[in-house]
């Protein structure tokens, strides 16, 4: 199955990138698309258990997404599953994120994040977009 990595090097440290990765007031700064803006959410990773979002993006439209936290491991790692729902709420196919922090020689921080057992590589192309897209708004927040 087609799957996505994206790499990114940040100034801050690992505690510090943790936080914007994990915790809600943090995660509504750069979470979607730069197009995007989150209208309803239950968005943290500090705990296990469901998470979802809805972004709008500057048409209008409504971009529901959900799933479960699978594994929270501060300030090294966060799993999370993922699917996306359709115009019912009925949730699609589910492929897996995992963001990995890790101490940078020299300082920062080394952020790699894997989305997995994607359905097809157009939406594997279509991920990499979303994802660099967000990383970017990251990068702004925690350097890089």
């Amino acid at each position: 199955m087609p799957e996505v990595r994206l790499e990114r090097h940040l100034k801050a440290p690992p505690a510090r990138v943790f936080e914007f990765v994990s915790r809600t007031e943090n995660l509504l700064k750069w979470w979607g698309p730069e197009e995007v803006h989150v209208t309803e959410h239950r968005l943290s990773f500090e705990t296990t258990g469901p998470w979802m979002s809805v972004m709008v993006n500057a048409e209008g439209r409504r971009f529901k997404v959900s799933g479960q936290v699978t594994h929270v491991d501060p300030p090294n790692s966060i799993g999370f599953t993922w699917a996306w729902h359709d115009e019912n709420d009925r949730r699609g196919v589910e492929s897996h994120v995992t963001i990995r922090l890790v101490p940078a020689q020299g300082g920062g921080t080394d952020l790699t994040l894997d989305h997995t057992d994607l359905p097809d590589d157009e939406t594997a192309r279509n991920h990499t977009e979303g994802w660099t897209s967000s990383l970017r708004r990251l990068e702004a927040l925690a350097g890089s």
